[in-house]
């Protein structure tokens, strides 16, 4: 169950104070509670979920202390099918409903195919995309019963474009990710709005392992803010932050595949 800071119990959508409600998966560390972090100081109170309860308790008391904004928590495994929609569920009673859910949890383990780690590929897929599809279905269910609602979808840059080595499969669950975005854009569902966010090289815990000097990447704060203000603007798609990875999505989109490989 979902566990709440003291404070007034459930109420309509409409007589929520400040901006509203927003869900964030994943919300345990790097991207997701920094996302977290700079949502509530926009005046968004905060559902999170994610599998390590300590760290998304502690994240949680912290933004109370410093914000006073309604927080509750709860713990998801996004891979548990069942788990998800109940989740949701329980966070829109909770709110008496939900304006913004971002589906951001997920992993970067990977291996080059036929190399012997077919469980880290798999399970990148499984968090990254099956977890993905069940976690739309889920926000899906609340937003078309309201008639309205913001499904945000976190992607990566290396979503455009086929990669390589370990790689692989991480593009590829992200590809998919972007696919489902457009395709329930296209779906016009009403009063529901769709973005799906591409962030380049920001330093989160996922990538902490990485040793080599990485050009262009920016620190958590810098790249979660350039995410957040492209959410808060309701944007379809957007590249962040926008310098230098506008440019260089629409060159990913006509490089040969020669040029590509050396991104990854």
């Amino acid at each position: 169950m979902p566990s709440s800071s003291p404070g007034p119990g459930p109420s309509s959508p409409q007589a929520r104070p400040g901006r509203g409600v927003v869900l964030v998966t994943g919300a345990s560390s790097g991207l997701g509670a920094e996302m977290a972090r700079q949502f509530t100081a926009r005046g968004w109170d905060l559902a999170l979920c994610a599998r390590r309860t300590d760290r998304l308790d502690a994240l949680a008391d912290g933004i109370r202390t410093a914000s006073g904004r309604r927080v509750e928590t709860a713990a998801l495994d996004v891979t548990d099918a069942d788990a998800v929609p109940a989740v949701f569920r329980r966070f829109d009673e909770a709110f008496g409903g939900l304006d913004r859910v971002v589906v951001d949890a997920g992993l970067g383990k990977g291996a080059p195919l036929g190399t012997g780690r077919a469980d880290a590929n798999r399970e990148t897929a499984m968090t990254n995309f099956v977890g993905a599809l069940a976690q739309c279905e889920a926000a899906l269910e609340v937003f078309r019963r309201q008639r309205r609602g913001h499904l945000v979808l976190v992607s990566s840059m290396s979503a455009l474009r086929g990669m390589r080595r370990g790689t692989t499969t991480y593009a590829a669950t992200k590809a998919g990710v972007a696919a489902l975005a457009e395709g329930l854009r296209s779906e016009r569902i009403p009063g529901v709005d769709v973005s799906v966010v591409y962030p380049g090289y920001i330093r989160s815990e996922m990538n902490e392992h990485v040793q080599q000097a990485t050009r262009f990447r920016v620190d958590t704060g810098t790249g979660v803010r350039a995410m957040v203000e492209a959410i808060e603007a309701r944007r379809a798609k957007a590249y962040v932050p926008a310098w230098p990875w506008v440019p260089i999505g629409v060159a990913m989109r006509v490089l040969p595949l020669s040029v590509v490989r050396r991104l990854s």
